[in-house]
């Protein structure tokens, strides 16, 4: 099954299609379509970098994490303090993973496709002549260089 790492609010996700994933908060709507950063795409046993091949997920909920407690303690002091912590978290579904465009493209790699090279456009001799006369023509109005006996 072809699965891809994805970048998703600074981290780096491996995902399939149809897969749920908690991440930090992300600048999205609900139920908005986006694209993130694909960094890698992979299938049956082979893996490639590839940023044409595209991953298209949707933004399900925004919520936050579970709470976190901290707390901090000196013995001898009587210092005690509690605080908490609750992540902003979004959920998102992966919908799906290539395009349709890549997926032409994927198999016209496996078909042996025929180069073809487009034609090279030749010079008219015309030009060549004009441009191999012209530093001999400079050449010629340089005054030639003074010598120690004409002075």
């Amino acid at each position: 099954m072809a699965y891809a790492i994805v970048k998703l609010g600074g981290k780096q996700y491996r995902v399939q299609e149809g897969e749920r994933l908690t991440v930090d908060r992300l600048p999205h709507d609900e139920n908005a379509t986006f694209e993130p950063d694909v960094l890698l795409v992979g299938g049956d046993g082979d893996a490639q970098l590839s940023p044409r091949l595209k991953v298209t997920a949707r933004v399900l909920e925004h919520g936050r994490g579970p709470k976190i407690r901290i707390g901090k303690y000196r013995p001898k002091n009587g210092y005690k303090r509690h605080t908490g912590f609750r992540a902003a978290t979004t959920q998102v579904v992966i919908e799906s993973i290539g395009s349709s465009r890549s997926r032409k493209a994927a198999d016209t790699q496996d078909a042996p496709a025929e180069e073809t090279k487009p034609a090279r456009a030749a010079k008219p001799k015309a030009d060549a002549a004009a441009t191999a006369e012209k530093p001999k023509a400079a050449a010629a109005k340089k005054p030639a260089a003074k010598t120690k006996d004409e002075d």
